[in-house]
């Protein structure tokens, strides 16, 4: 199970513990990543991600998954949210091409 945001990218950096005496032993700082099921106005489904919770704060600011995805970079997405983006767009395309034929 890899800890990393599958919106953001965010995963594990590495450091240091560094006590008092000035001893230095490697740590971990894992990001805060939880399974949350998010929902997609466009697909009108749920859909399961991993998510670190600032991506969460992130998507509620922006107005939800779908808006979310359509500002979000493909580099930073992983290979699940990039499918997720593309089956978005193709949904809201195909509406946005129906609203303008009508």
């Amino acid at each position: 199970m890899a800890r990393r945001c599958e919106l953001t990218g965010k995963g594990v950096l590495t450091g240091n513990n560094v006590s008092h005496a000035h001893n230095k032993t490697r740590r971990r700082y894992l990001p805060n990543v939880q399974e949350m099921a998010l929902h997609s106005d466009a697909l009108g489904r749920a859909v399961r991600l991993k998510i670190c919770v600032s991506a969460l704060r992130t998507v509620e600011k922006k107005g939800g998954l779908d808006a979310y995805l359509s500002d979000a970079k493909d580099r930073q997405l992983s290979l699940k949210a990039r499918r997720l983006k593309r089956a978005v767009a193709k949904a809201t395309g195909g509406a946005a091409e129906a609203a303008t034929a009508a």
